[in-house]
C-alpha cells in the first residue's frame, strides 16, 4: 500500500519514527519529485539474524581484504553513494527530504551507517533506522565487487552483538536471498515489530573498529551453517 502525503504536512523525525513503528516507511517517486510516499508493503523482506548464511568464499574475502569498514563516519557519502544513478538505473527514489529527515535521525542516534573504505575513498555502504530492537534497512551501494555485502555482513554481525531481534530489508532481492533473507506477510511482520519493539538493543556495543573476525564470530555464533 502506498499513500501520498500532503506536502503541506511537515514530516518531522518524530513522524518518521512513528510511522517506522507502525511498519510503515517513506519513499519517494524520484529525486526530483518534493513529495513522499508513505509505503506499507503486503510482503516484508526480513534477514533473520538467528539463521544469516554467509557464503564460504566471502567469509574469506572479509577476512583477506584490506577494506576498511567505518561506522556513522559519513553519513551524507553514504546517502550520496546510494542516491547515484548507475546502470540499469538512472533515477533514485532519494530526495532531498528523504536526505534531511534521515540526516536529523542520524543526528539523534537513529540511523546508521556501515561504510567500506579503500585507502581513503568511500567505496560501498549502507544506512538504516534503529527503533528498539528493530533495525530498518533503507539502502546500500557498492562501487567495486562485493563491496555492499561485506557492509551488510558487518551490519548483521553488529546487530547480533547489539541484541537486536529484526532485520527489514524492506523488499527481497537475489542479492538479499543468498543470505537467508525471506519473506513475510504484514500481519506477520506486525507481529515481528511489535516485539521487537520492546528489546532494548545497542547499534555500539561492538567497536567501532571492530575487525572481520569479531564481526564472523557473531554469525557463527548464531547463524545457519555453510
Amino acid at each position: 500500500m502506498a499513500s501520498r502525503d500532503d506536502i503541506m504536512i511537515e514530516i518531522t523525525p518524530q513522524v518518521l519514527l512513528k510511522a517506522y513503528s507502525c511498519g510503515i516507511f517513506p519513499m519517494a517517486e524520484s529525486a526530483n519529485d518534493p513529495a513522499l510516499y508513505w509505503i506499507e508493503p503486503q510482503h516484508r523482506g526480513i534477514l533473520p539474524l538467528d539463521q544469516m548464511h554467509v557464503p564460504r568464499r566471502l567469509k574469506r574475502t572479509i577476512r583477506s581484504t584490506a577494506f576498511e569498514v567505518r561506522v556513522d563516519s559519513d553519513f551524507n557519502g553514504v546517502v550520496e553513494g546510494c542516491a547515484a544513478s548507475r546502470p540499469g538505473r538512472r533515477s533514485t527514489w532519494i530526495n532531498s527530504r528523504i536526505r534531511q529527515l534521515y540526516h536529523d535521525l542520524f543526528d539523534l542516534g537513529h540511523c546508521h551507517t556501515v561504510e567500506v573504505w579503500d585507502q581513503g575513498n568511500l567505496i560501498g555502504g549502507l544506512y538504516g533506522v534503529a527503533l528498539g530492537g528493530a533495525f530498518f534497512g533503507e539502502s546500500m551501494f557498492s562501487t567495486e565487487r562485493d563491496v555492499s555485502k561485506i557492509a551488510l555482513v558487518h551490519l548483521a554481525g553488529r546487530l547480533i552483538a547489539g541484541g537486536f531481534v529484526l532485520l527489514d530489508t524492506q523488499f527481497v532481492t537475489d542479492h538479499l536471498r543468498q543470505f537467508g533473507t525471506t519473506e513475510v506477510g504484514r500481519g506477520e511482520f506486525q507481529l515481528r515489530l511489535e516485539e521487537a519493539l520492546k528489546v532494548p538493543a545497542d547499534f555500539n556495543r561492538l567497536p567501532g573498529d571492530a575487525t572481520p573476525e569479531e564481526i564472523l564470530f557473531q554469525i557463527d555464533t548464531v547463524g545457519a551453517d555453510d
